[in-house]
């Protein structure tokens, strides 16, 4: 028999709301329903326990990055689980086409693993106009033809590829990720208004990093952020660090599209987790500084530090969102973008036992995947 642990006294964020003096009982590797006589029961009263954080957008960390060999890889994937992060999918950045085969092979070997879950293309099918930490040298159109490459090398691991939609190819792209079930996302984009919305109609259904990378708000031309947001079959992530997103456009992303639609992602490099100091973003150098990674040469930000217990706290603290809220972005709404809303994303019996103790201040306390203690709980 499996062994049963009782998680009691906390308030338990579910889906259909908040339970004070709630109680979570893990069975195995999963969720369980109801618990046998003479279960374990470990107190944690004072406490939250919310899902295990979903990030649909994450380069690396722990001073490791998704485009290293196996051991960097799962480098990566250890910091970011002991940060809440209990499911991850990997994104490559812009390369040669070549390198980008290879790392899909090897990064759909750690998928099938379950480590990772699956593999997320940013580039190079992006804009030389909003590049941002990517080699311009590299970046290429997306020609279906190539598209499709990416997608037979991850062996069914590609989960997403973001496109500017708006170069030559970009529709049928989409729609070529839209038949093969991968997520078509907008980024990296130059697009106006009306070149979003013929995108959204193609099937794409992911903003990636709103607002960044992508031609701001106008009165006469409202650009690809406006379309984005009305349109109720997007998902648009957002990087809650402080530095990639006033809080105002936060709050703006959350009126306009809900609770519903928001994706928190940390979009970390391999500096997430670790010092300040020179490090490597796919074959770009990058300089971190003050948490802030910026590239070497011409100063732009390099992905983040970020990671999703951090996102969680600073929603709660300074943003001031609704921890239900908070949980849908960083958990439920991310699971559903991936299909995986029936075994991760919620605190409901039959799903794996996932989740994250906070305390008060909603400061990390523990961190359980799959029924087994990440980071051991510390409640003192």
């Amino acid at each position: 028999m499996a062994r049963c642990t009782v998680l009691a006294g906390a308030r338990v964020v579910l889906p259909t709301g908040i339970v004070a003096d709630g109680r979570v009982i893990v069975e195995g590797t999963r969720i369980a329903g109801s618990a046998p006589e003479g279960a374990e029961t470990l107190d944690v009263r004072g406490h939250w326990l919310v899902p295990g954080f979903v990030d649909l957008h994450n380069h690396g960390g722990g001073g490791a990055a998704f485009s290293g060999d196996a051991d960097a890889v799962l480098t990566a994937v250890a910091a970011h689980r002991s940060h809440g992060t209990t499911t991850m999918v990997a994104s490559t950045v812009t390369d040669d086409m070549d390198v980008l085969v290879r790392q899909a092979g090897l990064l759909s070997e750690i998928a099938e693993q379950g480590e990772i879950a699956g593999i997320h293309f940013e580039g190079p099918f992006i804009s030389p106009c909003r590049k941002g930490a990517h080699a311009e040298a590299l970046l290429r159109d997306p020609d279906p033809a190539e598209v499709r490459k990416l997608v037979d090398a991850a062996r069914g691991q590609a989960r997403m590829v973001t496109l500017a939609t708006e170069r030559p190819g970009g529709l049928d792209a989409v729609r070529l990720l839209t038949e093969q079930g991968v997520i078509a996302a907008i980024g990296h984009t130059d697009a106006d208004y009306e070149e979003t919305v013929a995108a959204i109609d193609a099937g794409a259904r992911v903003a990636t990093h709103l607002f960044n990378a992508m031609p701001p708000i106008g009165h006469r031309d409202p650009g690809p952020v406006t379309a984005l947001l009305e349109d109720e079959r997007v998902t648009v992530e957002l990087i809650n660090d402080g530095t990639h997103l006033h809080p105002a456009a936060l709050q703006l992303a959350f009126h306009h599209a809900g609770a519903g639609r928001v994706a928190f992602i940390t979009d970390a490099m391999d500096a997430a987790g670790s010092a300040d100091g020179r490090y490597r973003l796919g074959p770009l150098e990058v300089e971190v500084s003050g948490g802030v990674a910026r590239l070497v040469e011409g100063g732009s930000i390099a992905g983040s530090t970020l990671t999703l217990d951090r996102a969680f706290q600073r929603a709660v603290r300074v943003d001031g969102l609704g921890v239900e809220d908070v949980v849908a972005a960083i958990s439920a709404n991310p699971a559903r973008v991936l299909g995986l809303y029936d075994r991760v994303g919620s605190l409901e019996p039959g799903k794996y036992a996932d989740l994250v103790l906070l305390d008060a201040e909603f400061a990390l306390k523990g961190v359980m995947r799959r029924g087994r203690w990440v980071v051991e709980p510390r409640l003192g």
